[in-house]
């Protein structure tokens, strides 16, 4: 994750870039090592390098690295002409190389090659069943064609291996969700939770599926990662205060008051309908209405 440091060194090199005072090849490195996608940008100073054969040639072994990179750009781009010259040149320069022919495969998905991309990403799998991005790129590739089953394929054999990889269990639980498949989800924001408990946005997420699930012990089990959500962000979390209101409601309606195991539910709705309007005040004061019927039709007190 880019911290708000780096992002303003990248935005303050960017901007001296655009503005012609130099520093395109600090700026490029920078973009490669954050792992951020401007891909605009680092096409048109890339290529301002690459095509100048003296700054090209000061780059010493850099300048393989570079025509990677522009490559890449240039597919996000959809510039195929210019992602195939790069492609091409490292092809001549490094022949046997997989990494180049994982941009060859790269590139016959970015032309809509669908069958010829799977082949040739299968073969690189053959020769490196560990090789994380082709991984992605056939879980990319079969979104790209809206096969999400054979998404969720791809996803559950990547995590046998790579169990650790947190933005594959989120890609996974978002297309479980995008799917109605609830429970599948859940068990994916599970795993997240595990290994990363303080991130508020998979309490957050978890919650939604849980409350979207329905029913008592889910309401009940939502409520406390709503709550789980408000307290690692500083109760600063809108969505998860509403949450708290809606879980509240429902599990009044379901359990008609008689459940002693939430009998914290009055207090923690009211300071949640409390922090609501105290924001609401701050900042939508307009909309302070809505947020009065809002809590009417929840038959919560405000």
């Amino acid at each position: 994750m880019v911290t708000k440091t780096e992002e303003t060194q990248l935005n303050r090199l960017e901007s001296q870039v655009d503005n012609g005072g130099g520093g395109a090849w600090e700026y490029l490195c920078l973009v490669r090592k954050l792992k951020v996608r401007r891909s605009d940008k680092v096409l048109k100073h890339g290529l301002s390098i690459l095509n100048d054969s003296k700054k090209r040639s000061s780059l010493g072994p850099e300048e393989w690295t570079l025509y990677e990179q522009v490559a890449i750009a240039a597919m996000d781009c959809h510039s195929l002409d210019v992602a195939k010259d790069c492609v091409n040149v490292l092809q001549k320069k490094f022949p046997e190389s997989k990494r180049v022919g994982r941009l060859e495969a790269m590139l016959l998905e970015a032309k809509g090659s669908w069958g010829q991309a799977e082949k040739a990403y299968s073969s690189l799998l053959e020769d490196n069943p560990f090789d994380q991005v082709v991984h992605k790129r056939r879980v990319a590739l079969a979104k790209a064609q809206g096969n999400l089953s054979g998404a969720i394929e791809w996803l559950n054999k990547y995590l046998e291996t790579f169990m650790a990889d947190h933005d594959a269990w989120r890609e996974l639980a978002e297309i479980y969700v995008s799917l109605q498949m609830y429970k599948q989800a859940a068990f994916c924001y599970e795993e997240l939770i595990l290994s990363q408990p303080t991130v508020p946005l998979y309490h957050l997420s978890y919650a939604d599926v849980l409350y979207t699930l329905g029913g008592l012990e889910n309401l009940m089990t939502a409520k406390k990662y709503y709550s789980s959500t408000i307290e690692l962000t500083g109760g600063k979390n809108t969505r998860a205060l509403f949450g708290i209101c809606l879980c509240t409601s429902a599990i009044a309606q379901l359990s008609k008051g008689r459940n002693k195991e939430d009998k914290d539910s009055p207090d923690l709705q009211s300071l949640a309908t409390a922090a609501l309007e105290k924001e609401y005040k701050q900042r939508a004061s307009g909309k302070l209405s809505v947020l009065t019927s809002a809590f009417k039709s929840l038959k919560v007190s405000s």
